[in-house]
């Protein structure tokens, strides 16, 4: 892996006036598990460098041409051929658009406050580097939100934004060899509060002549000018004395009244132990861990605080040992950090998942129809079983029920309702930010709207499930599966996905039909009697509930047929021959009065395709009649589910069946034993995260 770090034109990355990008810059490199693979580029006229693994870009000065332009471009040239992984653009987000030619993975680095610079002044140019960069890094909480002000709250929570504060090394101090001395560090004006310190260091000196103060900096734009025989103006130094002169330092104090977005100076007397006083402007207050905040920016309570300190030996001595016993902001936890990222850049990021008691709890955000405006009458449904699987993982899980947000917020402006309903999924993200987005059936989530997600929050895992049968006569149930299926890290559909001729590419794999502990609960190899002896149901679609006039089933004939083969049996049958569809508990009540459940779905039998009617007769105790073409035969022994060759075949089985008690009742307790062990909720659920994050783990139905 390659990675350019550009630096702000005329950014000084040498020891002589070395700016505090090239400071962090150069300490977090160091220290990187990367650093014989990156190289730094910047325009500076200093000859000593920080580093050996720096390269100076020069300009010949050009009258009326834009030196940043030049320099931007000719770092274009040098790498143009050979263009890195990684470019990491600090502090100019002006540079961004002419560096995305290279095609390499952008991060921009904020030190100042985003929206005072050029190219992120305005909402769309902080939206266009949000679509731009793989990056974005702030050195404080304050910068992050200062980029975010008047963008939507989806992009708040964007795995793309990330805060990286500035660092220093911790070094082992003794408090006790500490100097009656109080430090500013930093530009002497009024910006950075020098007259505030100025006026408060002087009654200070003149009240307390034991302590002294020294001042190192300079402004030769403004000349604010302070004397007295304990204080001393050091002028600017190099960064090693200035860490020099924060070791013996007992008080250090930055007084900005402008938003500093971080304040690297009181981050270097905390890790100094020093007791640092602090504004409560912009970042400052991220750069200490213990200290004193000025609610007050003036030098009256700039005065009072020092004082405090200056009696109160007691506190003076807490604050310092605090500031470095909780000291954290080391160069080794940045650069780590720093590397993290690199790699998630790089190489994808896997969530082991690996069942165990430790197993990480995530948040899942299931879109699919929970049919709440159904009034439960949809309630057994495979969406629900899932779902029930994700909260016995003890993961977090967020319903999204999209076929009802559509139902509730269709108007004349938004016929479908799927503007609305793209719109809330992106709120529900900006809230809830999940690891994994689970799809059930959401045909009206757009792949724009998916697209855009994966962009902003690229960490985001995604998944669909699909449970309509997707051969021949159903071509458009086929195109609703290939809808999204180029943006799903994996997809699970009720048919063996060899048997539907998709592309290798895809991530597609066989999913079973879930029972559930909570939704299966008879055992009707239980029971002595019962009113029918085979139950079959079907609809003409479960979200219409009722028969549809003048639509036919052939599966009437089928089983029409069947009646006329067997006389003796009694059938208990919905959904034909003008008999309306059974729904929920009722549902229940009538499976409950058979002995053999008929699982017949529409068309040829495609390989390991069922409807969810095949679960909840097994799951129930009823013995299940299965056609054996479905090849389901290759999951179950002969003594757990029967299979059948023809209509015959079948008819004979079913008179053979209803008679034998002990046989039916053994058979079918060992099948629903058989898959509540290997088929339920929980491991369905499981396998849907195992297969997305790429964990290798096989379940009982791939190694058949």
């Amino acid at each position: 892996m390659r990675i350019s770090i550009l630096l702000p034109y005329k950014e000084n990355f040498s020891p002589t006036y070395a700016g505090a990008v090239s400071l962090f810059v150069n300490s977090t490199n160091r220290l990187s598990k990367f650093k014989e693979n990156i190289t730094v580029y910047g325009s500076t006229s200093h000859k000593k460098k920080l580093s050996a693994n720096y390269i100076n870009i020069n300009l010949a000065k050009k009258f009326l041409s834009s030196q940043s332009k030049e320099y931007v471009n000719k770092f274009f040239e040098i790498n143009k051929d050979s263009p890195p992984d990684i470019i990491e653009i600090h502090n100019r987000p002006i540079y961004v658009n002419k560096l995305t030619e290279l095609k390499s993975k952008i991060v921009l680095y904020f030190h100042n406050d985003p929206i005072s610079m050029i190219g992120s002044k305005t909402v769309q140019e902080r939206m266009d580097l949000l679509n731009i960069c793989s990056k974005i890094i702030f050195n404080s909480e304050w910068s992050k939100k200062q980029y975010l002000k008047e963008l939507k709250s989806f992009f708040h929570k964007s795995k793309k934004l990330e805060v990286i504060h500035q660092s220093i090394t911790k070094k082992k101090i003794d408090i006790s060899k500490k100097e009656k001395l109080i430090s500013f560090v930093g530009k002497l004006n009024s910006a950075k509060g020098y007259d505030i310190f100025g006026e408060a260091i002087i009654k200070i000196l003149n009240k307390y002549p034991t302590w002294k103060s020294t001042v190192i900096g300079d402004e030769p734009r403004e000349k604010l000018i302070f004397n007295h025989k304990n204080l001393k103006i050091l002028g600017f130094q190099n960064h090693q004395k200035v860490l020099n002169n924060f070791d013996k330092t007992s008080i250090a104090v930055a007084c900005s009244r402008w938003e500093e977005p971080f304040g690297r100076t009181s981050l270097e007397a905390a890790s100094r132990g020093c007791a640092v006083i602090i504004s409560n402007r912009g970042g400052l207050p991220e750069t200490i861990t213990n200290g004193i905040i000025l609610r007050n920016l003036n030098h009256k309570s700039l005065f009072l605080e020092i004082e405090k300190l200056i009696k109160n030996e007691t506190k003076l001595q807490y604050l310092q040992k605090q500031s470095l016993k909780n000291f954290y902001l080391t160069d080794k936890y940045i650069s780590n950090k720093i590397d993290n990222y690199r790699n998630n850049l790089i190489s994808s990021l896997k969530i082991n998942l690996i069942r165990s008691n430790n197993l990480d709890k995530i948040k899942i955000l299931h879109v699919t129809n929970f049919n709440e405006r159904h009034n439960g009458r949809l309630f057994y449904n495979t969406g629900k079983r899932i779902n029930n699987g994700f909260i016995r993982l003890n993961h977090s899980v967020l319903e999204f029920s999209d076929r009802d947000i559509v139902s509730y917020y269709r108007n004349i402006n938004d016929l479908n309702g799927s503007k609305r309903l793209n719109n809330k999924l992106l709120e529900v993200i900006s809230n809830y930010v999940p690891d994994i987005i689970v799809l059930g059936h959401a045909d009206l989530i757009k792949t724009e709207t998916l697209k855009y997600i994966k962009k902003n929050y690229p960490n985001i895992k995604m998944a669909q499930w699909f449970l309509d049968r997707m051969d021949s006569n159903w071509i458009k149930n086929k195109k609703r599966f290939l809808d999204k299926i180029d943006l799903m890290d994996a997809s699970f559909c009720t048919t063996d996905p060899k048997s539907l001729n998709l592309e290798k590419k895809y991530n597609t794999f066989f999913m079973p039909n879930p029972v559930d502990e909570s939704f299966e609960t008879l055992k009707n190899y239980n029971n002595k009697f019962f009113n029918n002896d085979v139950f079959f149901a079907m609809s003409h679609g479960v979200h219409r509930g009722i028969l549809k006039k003048g639509k036919f089933d052939e599966r009437e004939n089928f089983i029409n047929k069947l009646i006329k083969l067997t006389p003796d049996i009694r059938f208990d049958l919905y959904g034909m021959n003008g008999i309306q569809p059974i729904w929920a508990d009722n549902y229940l009540y009538a499976i409950s009065q058979s002995k053999i459940g008929l699982n017949l779905s529409q068309g040829r039998a495609a390989k390991y395709y069922s409807s969810d009617r095949f679960s909840q007769l097994i799951g129930n105790g009823l013995l299940v009649m299965i056609d054996e073409k479905t090849k389901i035969g290759n999951f179950f022994n002969n003594d757990e589910i029967i299979l059948y060759k023809n209509i015959l075949d079948l008819s004979e089985k079913i008179e053979k069946f209803s008679n034998d008690n002990k046989l039916r009742n053994l058979i079918a307790k060992k099948g629903r034993n058989k898959y509540f062990k290997y088929f339920n909720s929980t491991i369905i659920a499981d396998f849907i995260i195992n297969k997305t994050f790429e964990n290798k783990k096989k379940y009982y139905w791939e190694k058949n």
